[in-house]
């Protein structure tokens, strides 16, 4: 068994004294694909806030590879190698394309903003444009690129999918399949497109009111349809 690129243990975490999450407990190895799922506040945006050290942690602790995080902030987590794209997809709307992507650089040379290029052709193209003159899609892909250049082992993708078109959804998983095999990278989807997370992950956690319900892979998922109604709403 691989060893485990994330491992959380008896995590509870919340926002000032309100704990969301109670006892989460999970590990994915180098190259794992997890997608978090569960209706909506039901924990899930708060998982990957916590593990990216913004939210306050009330219990449980956080290790990538052989780094502890769960004392260190945000920008130290990240050094360390977590990368976290946001659901509200926080770019720079004033900056141009390549400007937004040069932040993420950090200390790279500049020459390393092709690797985002190479990865989201459509980026290269627009990359005079301002990031608020992008389409939605568009706005995804460059947040995601700007993560990216900061060469994160894990990588945390709340709800990438939301609001795009079919043919930029299929695109970005695409790219996140080719980076989860071709870089080990460990992948966490938070994501309400059920069928499109359940294609891409190799295991899944249900969660229901901050803990969670079920686990396991896609395949056990599928053979339980009593559970996808229960815990997600859907019929399958």
């Amino acid at each position: 068994m691989k060893a485990a690129a994330l491992d959380v243990s008896g995590l509870s975490a919340g926002y000032g004294p309100t704990r969301i999450l109670e006892d989460i407990s999970f590990a994915v190895p180098a190259g794992g694909r997890l997608a978090v799922l569960g209706r909506n506040g039901m924990g899930k945006t708060t998982l990957l806030a916590t593990l990216a050290g913004q939210t306050r942690r009330h219990g449980g602790s956080i290790v990538l590879g052989e780094v502890d995080l769960t004392g260190l902030d945000g920008s130290a987590r990240a050094l360390a190698g977590l990368g976290y794209v946001p659901q509200h997809r926080a770019i720079f709307k004033s900056l141009s394309v390549e400007e937004n992507l040069f932040v993420g650089l950090k200390s790279r040379p500049r020459a390393a903003i092709e690797e985002a290029y190479g990865l989201f052709p459509r980026l290269k193209e627009r990359r005079r444009h301002l990031g608020g003159q992008l389409s939605g899609g568009e706005q995804q892909m460059l947040t995601t690129a700007r993560t990216l250049l900061g060469q994160p082992s894990v990588l945390l993708l709340d709800e990438p999918l939301e609001g795009l078109a079919p043919v930029i959804c299929e695109e970005l998983m695409a790219v996140f399949g080719a980076l989860a095999e071709a870089r080990a990278m460990t992948i966490l989807l938070v994501e309400q497109r059920i069928k499109a997370a359940l294609e891409f992950a190799d295991a899944v956690l249900i969660l229901e009111r901050g803990r969670i319900a079920w686990r396991g892979t896609p395949a056990e998922l599928a053979a339980q349809p009593a559970v996808v109604e229960r815990l997600l709403g859907v019929g399958h």
